[in-house]
């Protein structure tokens, strides 16, 4: 096999090992470039491609990741990862665990991390590396992973959330709220809401936005119905998708650019976090990014029609 054949093959699991660490598609797909030119460089044939390869795109994560916070911590509004639609790499033993590990809870879970930790915890906890090999990929001793694992493992266990573990429940509230959601049916939007579900929204600045982050069934409730309008009112289209493993959707304008992801926490049979990122800089690798404030413009003459207004029961009416 030739050096670019491994790399193909390995390509996947690169990606999403430096996704995990970096909570980042476009930093990701950097790490995993560069990595490629690396070995492709290097003089002699390595003895594992596998080792090699996760060695490199892990010390270039961390070194990555360690210069993003200190911008992180500049960003205006609150900081989400950078959504994922599907995850490249596959291994049907260790499903869960993939899908779980990518969720917008847990990397922002990993946020939390110091970038060894975080390093660490991914390659052991999410793809079952063996201490010698993390040893190698960090420059640690094994004694010193066992360390780092340890901690990592305390700090997410005292933060994790609790999905509802059968995705197909969770597949089938998603389709509910969203249906709600395009028809402008504010009742049928409450009713999936959890009494204290968070609508957490990532504009760095750069997009229109209520608040940044939205508590309680009846705040959140107004600002869903505000959305109307400027989505499925304005002839735009909610489109489901998973996002980071989760039940979600990718938010289209008439003319199909993106507006918008979300992804929902779902907990006890109902919407407990919705994850927005709005931030046009975070949504161009999903496709064509639309101009969010002229929608916001078009959706706010299109309200003062009588029409165009969602349906409204006992929920508020629309906000822009």
């Amino acid at each position: 096999m030739t050096r670019t054949e491994e790399f193909q093959e390995l390509r996947p699991l690169l990606f999403s090992i430096a996704y995990r660490i970096l909570g980042s598609v476009s930093e990701a797909e950097d790490a995993v470039q560069e990595t490629w030119l690396r070995y492709q460089a290097a003089p002699a044939p390595a003895a594992s491609a596998r080792a090699f390869l996760s060695t490199v795109v892990t010390r270039i994560s961390i070194d990555v990741l360690r210069s993003a916070r200190v911008r992180r911590e500049e960003y205006a509004g609150p900081w989400l990862p950078e959504p994922l639609l599907t995850d490249p790499y596959e291994d049907p033993a260790r499903s869960a665990e993939l899908a779980d590990s990518v969720s917008m809870a847990a990397l922002l879970l990993l946020e939390r991390l110091t970038p060894l930790e975080r390093a660490v915890f991914v390659l052991r906890e999410v793809f079952a590396f063996g201490f010698p090999e993390i040893a190698a990929a960090v420059g640690r001793s094994e004694a010193a992973c066992h360390q780092l694992a340890v901690r990592a493992r305390r700090h997410m266990a005292a933060g994790r959330v609790r999905f509802d573990a059968d995705r197909a429940e969770r597949a089938r509230l998603a389709e509910r709220f969203f249906g709600a959601f395009r028809e402008g049916d504010v009742d049928g939007l409450a009713d999936l809401l959890a009494a204290d579900v968070r609508l957490v929204g990532d504009s760095g600045g750069k997009a229109p936005q209520v608040r940044p982050v939205v508590l309680g069934a009846a705040n959140v409730l107004r600002v869903l119905a505000s959305f109307v309008p400027l989505v499925a009112g304005n002839g735009g289209i909610a489109e489901p998708r998973q996002v980071n493993g989760q039940p979600g959707s990718v938010l289209r304008d008439r003319d199909g650019q993106v507006l918008s992801t979300w992804a929902l926490d779902v907990v006890d049979g109902r919407i407990q976090t919705i994850h927005a990122v709005n931030n046009p800089d975070k949504l161009r690798h999903v496709g064509p990014v639309a101009d969010a404030w002229e929608a916001l413009r078009t959706a706010t003459n299109r309200a003062h029609r009588p029409a165009d207004r969602p349906r409204s029961g006992r929920g508020p009416g629309p906000r822009t």
